[in-house]
């Protein structure tokens, strides 16, 4: 079990959403947020917010689905956070300037399209949602 625990730390730590694409195939682990939609419409948004968006969706697709992030609401700092961890994954190929325009849009997306309607998105999931969903894959 230590391995499965070293896998879903990232996802603990910050709110559902660090689970890396490997870990997620490994332990075939969809997570409510992974359902949703793929991709956003970001024309009516700033054009930096929009290049954002186009760093992240380039960026974050490669360990995870974009369906997770943008489906998931959380507070800034938790936003905040994940980027900082995300920066740290050799795969993401994150730098410092990708990072500020990732988080750009993801804080903007928050407040400007998941503040308002927030019964459409997903909260980060709690330990015991993490585990009901892992006891769930494990009776299948």
């Amino acid at each position: 079990m230590p391995a499965r625990r070293d896998l879903l730390f990232p996802l603990l730590l910050l709110g559902g959403l660090a689970l890396s694409r490997a870990g997620a195939q490994a332990l075939g682990l969809l997570l409510p947020q992974d359902r949703g939609p793929r991709e956003l419409d970001v024309s009516a948004y700033p054009p930096e917010i929009r290049e954002g968006y186009r760093v992240f969706a380039h960026k974050c697709s490669k360990c995870h689905t974009l369906a997770r992030p943008l489906n998931t609401t959380m507070r800034a700092d938790f936003w905040a956070r994940y980027v900082g961890e995300m920066m740290q994954r050799p795969a993401s190929n994150i730098g410092e300037t990708d990072a500020r325009a990732i988080y750009a849009f993801l804080a903007y997306d928050q407040t400007h399209r998941k503040d308002a309607d927030p019964g459409r998105f997903f909260p980060p999931l709690t330990d015991e949602q993490i585990e009901l969903l892992l006891a769930e894959r494990g009776r299948r």
